[in-house]
């Protein structure tokens, strides 16, 4: 017999189900990242090469890979919202992560223009 020691029992009761694992880079880990947002709502082509379409639920992050999918939550009022990479930012110290104005109207950032945020990736 052998014997396996789970970090949580939510890990242990996934592993009885048999449930499949999957692999988990360590920059992608399940962690969740925090710092500053700001949002932006320019005409211009994005770093992937796509128009910047301020009504889609788009970010903009230093070095995901494009079409990553993000969970970025307000931290002053718990809303979050799912945004897909397609753009390189922002590039102000302190700030993680650059957001659509469609994606910051969904989590009450548009009045203060910059939020403390925490994201993780979903996808």
């Amino acid at each position: 017999m052998i014997k396996i020691k789970f970090a949580s029992a939510a890990m242990a009761a996934t592993f009885a189900l048999g449930a499949t694992l999957t692999s988990v880079t360590p920059s992608h880990a399940a962690k969740s990242n925090c710092g500053g947002a700001s949002w932006y709502a320019l005409s211009s082509r994005t770093a992937s090469g796509e128009r910047m379409n301020a009504s889609y639920l788009t970010a903009a992050h230093r070095n995901l890979k494009f079409g990553t999918k993000v969970a970025v939550t307000n931290k002053r009022n718990g809303k979050t919202v799912v945004v897909r990479i397609n753009d390189r930012g922002p590039f102000i110290r302190g700030r993680v992560i650059d957001l659509s104005k469609a994606a910051a109207s969904h989590i009450g950032m548009i009045r203060s223009g910059t939020a403390s945020i925490c994201y993780r990736v979903v996808g």
